[in-house]
């Protein structure tokens, strides 16, 4: 059989796509037979997730006594913000965990637990268990400047019920 020229690159554009769905279709694995057993276990990977990366905050920076308060509307910050100085006199401690993460609340978990400071390859920071991030139960840093850190929990209804919280540290750094 003799090709053209003005036939051969569709013809090799084909033989190529071919060739290509051949290989690929070699790689699927469905982990089933036709006989009726299963021949192996389908790997799943999940989507999405990337290694954790270190936050551009070091967890010993927020470990201290803070007075805590919250808002909702951006516009009640700088009030917030006196509420929380003002709460200093029963201040939420912010604790070093024994594996170099901070001990704090998760929303809605009457005990506190060590959790991790990540960051993300958006810049953003985070707080929260090991996992995904951000994860569920994440709350993101909304700013810090060593006197005044804002956070505000990733799941939406904890974000509702919680608000921005905006954490004043109650004694001067060490």
């Amino acid at each position: 059989m003799i090709i053209g020229s003005h036939n051969a690159r569709p013809v090799a554009s084909l033989a190529i796509v071919s060739a290509l769905a051949a290989f690929l279709g070699g790689c699927e694995t469905t982990g089933f037979s036709f006989g009726g057993g299963s021949t192996s276990a389908p790997v799943t990977n999940e989507p999405g997730v990337a290694p954790e990366m270190p936050a551009t905050i070091r967890s010993d920076e927020i470990v201290g006594r803070w007075g805590l308060a919250s808002y909702q509307n951006p516009n009640d910050r700088a009030r917030t913000e006196a509420m929380a100085r003002a709460q200093c006199k029963q201040p939420y401690v912010i604790s070093a965990g024994s594996s170099g993460g901070v001990v704090m609340h998760l929303a809605d978990q009457a005990t506190p637990q060590e959790l991790r400071l990540k960051g993300s390859p958006s810049g953003k920071n985070y707080i929260g268990p090991a996992g995904p991030t951000p994860g569920e139960q994440d709350r993101e840093i909304v700013s810090f400047d060593g006197r005044v850190l804002v956070t505000r929990f990733i799941d939406k209804d904890a974000a509702v019920r919680y608000g921005n919280m905006v954490y004043v540290r109650c004694a001067p750094r060490a």
